[in-house]
């Protein structure tokens, strides 16, 4: 047997940034055993993004850019690749590779850092490809399709046969993203309308941006016959979303994220996004989007106007992703970045 993969994840200690970094390594240990390491981060007040690019353009020593440059939860470990999303993370990530002298893959937009400073940089947006070392793929999720199936048929769905199980990702306020509270209950009096006209029960799992008041109105919607269960932030905490994918035969999803929506995606489930009259997307967010609808993976509609029979109307024209995407990213990133394959 071939010895672990030894993986560091440098994490700022955002869920949507340092999912994606282990949907990496789980798809790498598609091709070979992996040992995973995550070290939180935090970049010092005073190491603004313009400081960390001079001190790394000068080529300062890559263990002063990490002590001047971020608070680190502990001392690097040993390790035999170092992955990282989130731009906070860019010059760690870069010094981390260099001081270990080790690999390096980032996900995301390199802003003003060079490819050449990185193995592989994973990119979600078409407007990236043919650049160098760029492989672009679904947003990274570490859930695998295949293992993650649990008490969910493949049976197809229709009119006559509507989603037995459906799974409510709520997020909120975000970016460009705002929800009045109409919207929340209009959202809340949709579950039951859904469930009254085809039978369908409910696991919603609310998150982190998710406002008091929002999670208090679906938490007390626990006790109803059609909601099956209610996984609450703030008490269950991350990670709930496998045991939403596990029951759920289709997705309906607040559409403030992306991260959100691509692991749903990557499912290979029916996805509806539901936005609010206040949405809307930065430049590549928006392209990311709309490449996930023109493939027919998701589709997008706006949360006020919808009723039972448009969702499930939605639901049904979508096309699920047929492919495994954690195979896609392991074969791309075993052609660029050397020692990812078990060896011969």
């Amino acid at each position: 047997m071939p010895a672990d993969l030894r993986i560091l994840i440098l994490s700022d200690g955002r869920p949507g940034h340092y999912h994606l970094s282990e949907g990496v390594a789980a798809a790498i240990a598609r091709k070979r055993p992996v040992a995973v390491t995550s070290v939180t981060i935090a970049r010092r007040a005073l190491a603004s993004p313009m400081v960390l690019r001079a001190m790394i353009g000068a080529g300062l020593p890559p263990g002063l850019v990490l002590t001047a440059g971020y608070r680190l939860a502990t001392p690097l470990p040993p390790a035999d690749l170092v992955i990282s999303a989130g731009g906070h993370t860019l010059a760690a990530n870069i010094a981390a590779a260099r001081h270990l002298a080790v690999p390096n893959i980032f996900c995301g937009t390199i802003r003003w850092a060079p490819a050449e400073a990185f193995a592989a940089v994973v990119s979600s947006y078409e407007k990236h490809s043919g650049r160098p070392r760029h492989i672009i793929a679904l947003k990274p999720s570490r859930l695998d399709p295949d293992a993650n199936l649990g008490a969910r048929s493949r049976r197809p769905l229709s009119r006559q046969a509507p989603p037995r199980t459906i799974g409510l990702l709520v997020g909120g306020p975000s970016g460009r993203f705002a929800y009045q509270p109409e919207e929340w209950q209009h959202l809340a009096r949709l579950l039951a309308d859904v469930a009254a006209k085809w039978g369908t029960r409910w696991v919603i799992s609310t998150s982190r941006r998710t406002p008091a008041a929002a999670a208090d109105l679906f938490a007390g919607l626990a006790g109803e016959p059609y909601v099956a269960d209610v996984l609450d932030f703030r008490t269950a905490g991350p990670g709930t979303l496998a045991r939403v994918f596990s029951v759920a035969e289709a997705i309906v999803c607040t559409a403030d994220s992306s991260t959100m929506m691509s692991e749903a995606v990557a499912m290979r489930l029916p996805v509806v996004g539901v936005h609010p009259i206040v949405s809307d997307y930065k430049g590549e967010e928006r392209d990311y989007r709309a490449m996930m609808e023109a493939k027919g993976w998701v589709r997008s509609l706006a949360l006020e106007s919808l009723d039972a029979d448009g969702l499930v109307a939605a639901l049904l024209a979508v096309t699920p992703m047929v492919e495994n995407p954690l195979d896609h990213l392991a074969s791309a990133l075993a052609d660029l970045v050397p020692g990812l394959r078990v060896p011969a």
